[in-house]
């Protein structure tokens, strides 16, 4: 059966506090240590009143301490925001802290706009494609066993090897992450359009690497289970709400549930925002259950990556426990 891993947006939902998102994101990893899931990652954003994960090593340190088997790690680092340096120094401490459980996924993505790209005190024109494959060769020699003639070394960092994933929603990440023989964890829970034409680039010209022999592709999900599937759709006009809001280039905490989007977008919206979420699966467990099926068959992929932005932390909760059951059925 193909692994289900978590990825947690750390949500600051309508009517609760940061603080509120990050003691949720604690509970949701103990929930799916106990549950058995693959991984848990948290992704980097500034910037964002509705995302709690902006300093995601020191989240990720506390997701690692808050549990005890499953993988923990970023979904992922935007290394244009970093020096690489700095990203082998934090992940190396968190691997030498929780050995065999830290996960490095890089995004070349900033993550955010252009004024927050100058508070973050990186250089617009050197933060491109030209320099992020750089960025992730400088990387790799951080967290690699220790060169002798090493002039800078990461302490902590240097001979730890996290694990690295590149990360990404475009042809060029499926690309470089063939080309340097890397996982591949492609973003299809908002950017699903170059989904299967990624999947393809990756395999059809991955060159195999001393650590990963063959490829490893991960497709990110947006899942919503309930017990029936006029309550699962009910819960996910929430997430149909947020990306109404990226529509119209609003951003703001998740709101809550609505009857109906109908009163709430355009036609025009509507179809834009089903685009951005098409790769989604909502429903009772025998729906999502044939919808996961489809899409392994689809994709085969080797891991899912499962999204769930629900208003309700109980609710949220009751998913994962929905679709961790019956995936073992």
């Amino acid at each position: 059966m193909t692994p289900l891993s978590i990825l947690d947006l750390a949500p600051v939902v309508e009517g609760a506090t940061t603080r509120d998102a990050l003691l949720n994101s604690l509970d949701l990893v103990r929930l799916a240590d106990e549950l058995g899931y693959q991984r848990y990652w948290v992704a980097e954003h500034h910037n964002m009143e509705g995302v709690a994960s902006s300093a995601t090593a020191v989240l990720i340190g506390q997701l690692a301490a808050a549990s005890r088997h499953i993988r923990v790690g970023a979904g992922g680092i935007m290394l244009p925001n970093h020096a690489p340096l700095t990203i082998a120094e934090q992940f190396g401490t968190l691997a030498e802290l929780f050995p065999g459980r830290i996960d490095l996924g890089l995004g070349r993505a900033p993550g955010t706009d252009r004024p927050t790209m100058r508070a973050l005190r990186r250089s617009l024109e050197s933060s491109g494609e030209d320099a992020f494959p750089n960025d992730v060769l400088e990387l790799q020699a951080y967290l690699a066993p220790v060169a002798e003639d090493a002039v800078v070394r990461a302490v902590p960092g240097q001979g730890t090897e996290v694990p690295i994933w590149l990360l990404g929603s475009s042809l060029y990440s499926a690309q470089l992450a063939a080309y340097l023989g890397l996982p591949f964890a492609f973003a299809s829970h908002f950017a699903p359009e170059l989904l299967m034409q990624a999947l393809q680039v990756y395999r059809t010209t991955y060159r195999p690497s001393p650590r990963h022999a063959k490829p490893h592709a991960m497709v990110g999900l947006n899942i919503v289970v309930a017990p029936t599937d006029e309550e699962a759709r009910f819960l996910f006009t929430s997430a149909q709400q947020r990306f109404l809001g990226m529509v119209r280039g609003r951003r703001g905490k998740l709101p809550p549930p609505v009857p109906g989007m109908d009163a709430l977008w355009t036609p025009a919206e509507a179809a834009q925002v089903a685009r951005m979420l098409s790769e989604s699966i909502v429903g009772s467990p025998d729906t999502v259950r044939a919808g996961l099926a489809a899409t392994r068959e689809r994709t085969q992929a080797d891991e899912l990556i499962v999204a769930c932005a629900v208003h309700d932390h109980a609710a949220r909760r009751r998913s994962y426990e929905l679709l961790a059951a019956l995936d073992q059925g």
